[in-house]
């Protein structure tokens, strides 16, 4: 019987690659999947739904399509995954990064590309400094120690209801690991493998326009939610 997950994907033109992202979901482990569709213009919508997804439109933005997501997601699913539709996230990794919270030991599991196996040219040498900058900054102000803002993460939905969450842009995944620490959630960090894109270019590191954007707005969320203490 599926466990009460499910994993929510936003896609922004990934017709290239959704359709192999949905087809690889453990489907015995899952309750559904839902592809977000946030303005794409080549079919993403319409791959990701033949390869058994429940597809759902969304206002365009990555965090606008992250919180539709969640809305849509059934009543009974207890655990909200994130990940992203181009393929670089494994999903064979979702057992251990639902375990923990499925164990009660955790509220919110991060998966770290930087302590898992990353595919040569997965990354840019620009995000992994992006990481350990942020991480050296949040355990500065919230006292608590990330090494990644990775988009494969996991969450329950009660936790991720109780952070009130606003950012619609590239910077939901900072906000989220910002406002889990200052509610005092359980969090954990679980090393996972991490691909090349499947196709296509990265919105966020593909060109220099988009990759400043990205990290104006990252730093942006930083600055306006997390270098203030946390409560406690």
């Amino acid at each position: 019987m599926p466990l009460p997950i499910s994993v929510i994907i936003p896609a922004l033109n990934e017709a290239e690659s959704i359709g192999s992202v949905v087809s690889e979901m453990p489907w015995q482990l899952i309750a559904e999947c839902i592809v977000v569709d946030n303005g794409s213009s080549d079919g993403t919508g319409a791959v990701a739904e033949a390869a058994g997804a429940l597809v759902i439109r969304s206002a365009r933005g990555y965090g606008a399509a992250c919180k539709a997501g969640s809305e849509a997601a059934l009543p009974t699913s207890t655990i909200l995954v994130y990940m992203d539709g181009d393929g670089s996230d494994v999903v064979l990794d979702l057992p251990k990064l639902v375990a923990p919270i499925e164990a009660g030991e955790a509220d919110f599991v991060i998966g770290s590309r930087i302590r898992g196996n990353r595919e040569a040219g997965s990354m840019l040498g620009s995000q992994v400094f992006a990481a350990y900058l942020v991480s050296i900054l949040l355990r500065l102000f919230q006292r608590v120690h990330y090494t990644d803002m990775g988009p494969f993460r996991a969450i329950r939905r009660t936790s991720l209801e109780s952070l009130h969450m606003s950012e619609l842009t590239y910077g939901w995944n900072l906000e989220m690991q910002i406002r889990a620490a200052q509610k005092k959630l359980r969090i954990r960090e679980v090393p996972v493998d991490y691909r090349r894109r499947l196709a296509g270019i990265s919105k966020v590191s593909g060109d220099v326009r988009g990759s400043v954007k990205a990290a104006v707005r990252i730093l942006e969320v930083l600055f306006r939610t997390g270098l203030s203490r946390g409560p406690g």
